[in-house]
Formats: structure tokens, sequence, C-alpha cells
């Protein structure tokens, strides 16, 4: 699994200059596309920790990103972008639907590699099969060295480039074993020519073959990557990317990021405010749970500040932008997301663990079995038995190549990635497959995760009017008839909740929103005041000890309350609050069963979070926590031993999605909170956390199954290539037998809950 010609970096650069030790330092952000495993990770950071002037690096696999410290005075950004392309990536273009294009172009690139080496190995294979036979004449051997060249030079070219670049760094990697067996093969071949037991058929098809099952692994794994990014794609195409500026009474528009300080940005009913400003004209309710967690709509009027990436409720407002560029919200919790990236703790994948071992393994066993047959045949039996030392030293590196080991994980990824899929989970690396089955403690943000972010009455408590105690069903219906005609979250809940219980409700013959307050309406010649109960005592309707009593019960229950008057008294009051999703409390004692402990984290205030944790089973949670403070709380999680999930939906939650040992995003949220998660949730429901956790273990457990089973065949065949007795051609029919048998148990149907 390694990356093919045309891979290349999309370098997403953001130097920012900052005193640390009364020293200046700078840090160069990268996005790097088309990292397939942990040798990756491994070749990059020995790269630069061999740079002068870098004083750190942290690269990660699942968000295929580095981030690099720099001593600007010693290395020029443009140096350590040198040492990236020196180990053979180029510049991708930093736009994201740029990225998600080229990726598309690199997979039709690496389609059209495969598709001829699958021809150059059937050519020769078919004349090797010729040679056995005797059916042969004097030009074959010349055809079947083209054809090997053709292949490693051809489509393989850019493997050997990686693999110089890496060994002259002192690297060893899969792609240097790659070479050390395609050019083993090669010399065996090319040995054949002049010594006549070198097999020459055996030994060049074997190097073809084990270039065009490497180049099958990298197709392999591009598309579990691409798969995943193509998802991404159409849900980050959900998202706003335009601003509507008005400009001397004209409306014109602008993309978000050519927004200046000073413009005048009109917000209309249900979109996304574009950037952070204050209200020049107009009025609106304001949902900003997105950004701050908070799950009640807020009132904004002329002043009011507003923050880019929440979303307008209803009516249409200007506002004059106040912060853009690194000063704007949503810049700062890009910072936070970096800060989390370079604190995640690393994960080297068990497909990499064993690779690690295993290529300076294989190397050693190589140079051991020449030794022995060289030298040791000279100390032991008084002769030098050349052409075995090197049968024997070519044979191990040709069988020491671990193209089943390299598919094992992409494999399994496929299989278990098509499965999630299914259900609307895109799971978007391997170490999420390895981490998740491990996780201790999962945090879960309450609004639009444990909660639907959608308001509901909870609560109908009706009182005596002119000695008459009212019934339930007339209050909703008052109070619905009142609330009709506005757009307010509050409002539509209660009209809702009057629709689904079948309660009939007027249209007001007047109408007129307080905001901030409430609303007052004349129906049937009836005066109606609904709102909060201090506007409400304002407006001079009695309210007595007893209700504000019962309104401030509700509220310690993190509800909000609503009082309905007639003439000036107290007809009822009215409980609402966001209502928890159906699945919520099931997934919570789901979690616990699986040994993992549940954690709500919120913005919210104490009194909410204490009322929805206790509603859903979770004990422990942490309330009035800012964005920036929640990938801190992860941190100490992790610091005490854990291993963490994080769940979230917010720009708010993007800083501990990245922080968290696996992140999962719910696919409705925000694009950052996409791209910094391991594991996307299509749609809303809290389930799928646990079905995409019985997943990743199970194709955890296959990916295991693979290594075992592919190890069985090298294990066996390197020994035996030792001795200097084994053929060429059983390395490559080792090779196709590991690979089909992995493939085959990959897809087989094993995924049980557990």
């Amino acid at each position: 699994m390694t990356l093919y010609p045309g891979t290349t970096l999309t370098f997403v650069i953001m130097e920012i200059m900052e005193s640390e030790n009364s020293n200046k330092m700078a840090k160069l952000q990268m996005k790097i596309g088309g990292m397939s495993c942990s040798f990756c990770v491994s070749t990059i950071t020995h790269a630069y920790s061999k740079q002068k002037g870098v004083m750190d690096v942290n690269v990660s696999l699942s968000h295929e990103e580095a981030l690099v410290k720099y001593d600007p005075s010693v290395v020029s950004d443009d140096e350590l972008k040198g040492v990236l392309k020196n180990l053979g990536y180029t510049i991708r273009d930093p736009k994201k639907v740029k990225a998600f294009e080229e990726q598309k172009a690199e997979l039709r690139l690496a389609k059209k590699y495969l598709l001829t080496t699958s021809v150059l190995a059937l050519g020769a294979f078919t004349m090797m099969l010729l040679m056995w036979t005797g059916f042969t004449f004097a030009a074959f051997k010349w055809f079947l060295l083209t054809l090997a060249l053709a292949t490693m030079l051809g489509p393989g070219g850019h493997i050997k480039k990686k693999a110089w670049y890496a060994l002259k760094r002192g690297i060893l990697n899969q792609h240097n074993l790659l070479e050390f067996g395609a050019f083993a093969g090669l010399a065996g071949g090319i040995t054949g020519f002049f010594v006549s037991s070198f097999p020459i058929a055996d030994f060049l098809v074997v190097s073809v073959f084990i270039t065009s099952y490497h180049i099958l692994s990298e197709y392999v794994s591009l598309i579990v990557r691409t798969r995943a990014s193509q998802a991404i794609e159409r849900l980050l195409d959900l998202q706003p990317k335009t601003a509507t500026v008005v400009e001397n009474g004209r409306e014109t528009t602008r993309n978000v990021e050519e927004l200046k300080i000073g413009d005048i940005v009109r917000v209309r009913p249900g979109e996304r405010i574009p950037a952070d400003g204050r209200i020049v004209r107009g009025y609106s309710t304001i949902d900003e749970s997105i950004v701050t967690g908070e799950s009640l709509p807020v009132e904004k009027s002329p002043g009011n500040e507003v923050v880019g990436g929440s979303i307008n409720m209803f009516g249409s407002f200007d506002i004059s932008v106040t912060r853009t560029g690194k000063d704007s919200f949503l810049s700062q919790i890009v910072r936070h997301v970096e800060e989390a990236r370079a604190l995640k703790p690393s994960i080297l994948i068990i497909v990499d663990r064993v690779l690690k071992y295993f290529v300076p393994g294989v190397l050693i066993t190589s140079a051991g079995a020449f030794l022995f047959w060289s030298l040791g045949s000279y100390l032991l039996f008084d002769t030098w038995d050349i052409d075995r030392a090197i049968f024997a030293m070519l044979a191990v590196l040709v069988m020491g190549y671990p193209c089943a080991l390299g598919m094992a994980m992409p494999l399994a990824l496929i299989s278990g990635g098509g499965k999630a899929a299914e259900r609307g989970i895109l799971l978007r690396s391997g170490e999420a497959f390895q981490l998740f089955p491990g996780i201790k403690k999962m945090i879960l943000d309450k609004t639009g995760t444990i909660t639907k972010g959608d308001l509901e009455i909870t609560d109908l408590i009706s009182y005596v009017l002119d000695k008459t105690k009212l019934d339930k069903t007339e209050l909703i219906s008052l109070a619905a008839s009142a609330e009709v005609l506005s757009e307010h979250p509050i409002a539509r809940a209660i009209v809702r909740y009057a629709v689904s219980s079948g309660e009939s409700y007027t249209k007001p013959e007047r109408f007129k929103v307080l905001p901030g307050n409430g609303i007052k309406a004349i129906i049937e010649g009836h005066s109606i005041i609904a709102g909060n109960l201090s506007f409400l005592n304002k407006e001079g309707i009695g309210i007595t000890e007893e209700m504000f009593a019962t309104a401030e019960d509700l509220a310690e229950k993190g509800k909000t309350v609503i009082g309905v008057a007639k003439e000036k008294k107290l007809f009822g009051i009215i409980g609402i609050s966001d209502s928890i999703k159906d699945d919520a409390r099931e997934t919570i004692e789901a979690l616990k069963r699986y040994g993992i402990t549940p954690v709500m984290i919120t913005g919210d205030n104490r009194k909410t979070a204490s009322s929805v944790a206790a509603r859903v089973g979770i004990t422990e949670y942490y309330a009035e926590v800012l964005p920036e403070e929640k990938a801190g709380k992860i941190r100490e999680l992790q610091a005490e031993g854990n291993r963490v999930a994080m769940v979230g939906d917010g720009i708010n939650d993007a800083p501990a999605l990245m922080q968290a040992d696996v992140g999962i995003a719910i696919g409705t949220g925000t694009d950052i909170a996409i791209e910094s998660s391991d594991i996307i949730i299509t749609g809303r429901s809290l389930k799928s956390v646990i079905e995409s956790f019985e997943i990743a273990k199970g194709s955890y457990r296959k990916t295991k199954q693979n290594l075992l089973l592919a190890f069985l065949f090298n294990g066996i065949g390197i020994p035996a290539a030792a001795t200097g007795l084994l053929n060429p051609s059983w390395a490559m029919a080792a090779m196709v037998a590991s690979v089909s048998v992995v493939l085959l148990n990959s897809f087989l149907p094993s995924f049980k809950k557990s």
C-alpha cells in the first residue's frame, strides 16, 4: 500500500509566527493527499527529524496531515516542501473541490497502471508456462526481460523513486523491500543468461508479479480512501460558500473568503451566517448550537454580535462584518484543531507494526543465507558454494515481499467499509478500525448528538380561571392560536404539538412579536399574551409565588418556561426542552455493555446538562465547556491512560474530534467537524455509533486473521528459500495463493456482534 505517480500533497500552508522560549518559531501545516500506511508517517517523520532547523513534526495518517514546527532563521518553508518533493510527493491544489477532483484523477491513473501491469503480467506468465512445457526459442528470454523491465520502469517506476529517496535517508520501508525483491528477480533472471542453474523465466516473471501485486495493493488502498472522500465531498457540497453583500442598496453575491471588515451582508431566513459581525438592521432568532452548543435559539436585534456558522431561524437582517481571516471565530477554531492535531496520540497500525520488524528481518535473513552458503560453506565443508549462496539470497528477497501482508488491512477495510456504508457509516482509515475496539471512554456532545436539536413540549400546567379549572387541551389550543403566525422555534414547537394532539386552533385577528420576551395577540376579541414569566409580570399579569416556584422547578430541569395569559390572568404554564433522540438511552446502555464509559460534554448550563444526562443514563458529564476546552478535557482523559472516542457535529466539536483517538462526526454537521473525524455517520441516528463499533471490531478481527494467514505463507516460504533449494516460481505461487486466501477470508460473512 503505497502511492503512485502523480500522488500529490495538498498543502494548506498556514504560517504562524509566535514567540516560544524567547525564540522565533514558525509552523507549516500541510494536508497530504494519498497517504496509505504508517510507513508513510514514519518516512516523513524520519526525514524531517534529520532536517536542520526542524524542532518538531507531527503526522496524522487518518487525516493525512502534517504539522512541522521549525526555526525560520535556519530553514525555509520552501526547503521543507522540498523534503517532501524529494520523497516523491508533489503539491496538490489546496481547495477542497480541486483536491477531490485530483484524487479522482489519481484513481483513474492508478487503474490505468493496474491494467497495464495486468497485461504485462499475463504476457510474462504465458511465456513462462510455454518455457516450462518446452515450447520455447532463443528470443523468449529476451521477451521476458523486456516485459520485466517494462513493468519495473513503467508503471512501477514511481515506487523506485520513493524507495531510493527513503534509502538515501536511511529509512527502511515496504518500498525498499519491494525493490529488493523485484531487483533480486531481475538479477536472478539475468544471471540465468550465463549460469544454467538459475531459472530465467521463474526469476523474471516473479519480478513482474511482485511489482504488479504492489500496484494492485496501491489501487485497493486508494479505492478505500477515495470512496470515503467522495462521500465527504457530497456532504461538504451541502454547505454554503457565498454571501449576499449589500452595496449602495444593491445585492451582489461574493465568496465568503472575499469578505472584508465593514462589508454589509444580508442574511435571510434559513441561511447560515457567513461571517462574524454585528446586526445593523432587522432582528431574528438565531440557532447558535452548531457554534456554542446551546440548544435554545437566541434572540438577536440591532447591536447584537453574531457568529459565522450560526443559522438564521427567521426574519431577515443585515450585519456589518467585524472579523475576518485569522481573527474570526472559525479561524480560532482552526487553530484549536491544529493544536489538537499536534497533541493527538500517534498510533502505529497493526499491519505496519508487523512490517516494522518484517522488513529488516527479511534483509537479515537474505544476507544470512548468502553468508551461510558462501563463507559458512567454506568453513564447514571447505568449499565455496557461490551459486547456491546467490540463489538463496535472491530467493529470500523474492519470497520476502509481503504482498498479502500489505493487502490484509485494505481488503478488510473494503469489506467492513462496504457493510458500514450500507448503514450510512463511512470509515475513513485503518486507524479507526484498530483503535475503536479498544475505546474505554466515549465523549458525546449533547446538542445534535444526544438530543435532536428540536424543541418539544414536555409539561402542560393549567390554572383556575374565573373559578374554573381549565383543561390542558384548552391551554395548548389557545397557545397554538396565539403562536401560529410566529416563526420562532418555541412557537413552532407549540403548534406542532397541537397538530400532533389533534387540537384545533385559530389565527389571531392581531399579532405582535416582542423580541426576547414573547408575543401579544387578539383572539376572538380576547387579549392573549405568551412569553417568559418576567415579561408577563411586567405586563401586569397576576403570578403567585406558587406559579413562580413551579416555573423555577421546570427551569431546574433544564426546560424553557412559557406562560400563557388571557385577559391579564395566567391561563397556564408550558415547559419546553430539546428532545432526546429516540435511540439515545438504548445506545448509552449498549456502550456500557461493551465496557465503554459514556461521558456527555456540552456548552449548556449545568441544569440542562444534568437533566439530559439523567434522562439517558449518563452519570459522568461536563457542562458549560467552551469549544477550546473540549479538546483539553479529552487530553486529560487520555493522560489518565484512557483511549477516547468523541461524537459530535458542530464547529465547536472539531478540535475535540481531532484530539480524540477516534473522532465520530454526525454527517449532518459542519464541514470542519466532518474533516476532523475518522468516522462519519451520514444520518442522525445515534445507534449508528454502536453499529460502527461492531463493524470496526469485526473488521479488525478480519485484519488480524488476514495477517496470520499471510504471515504463514511468508513465515514458511522465507526459511525454505534460505536453503537455496526453493525455485522462484514457488514464490510467485505463494503470492497468488496468499492473496487469494486473504481476499476470500476478507469477504466471508463473520461480522458478528460480541
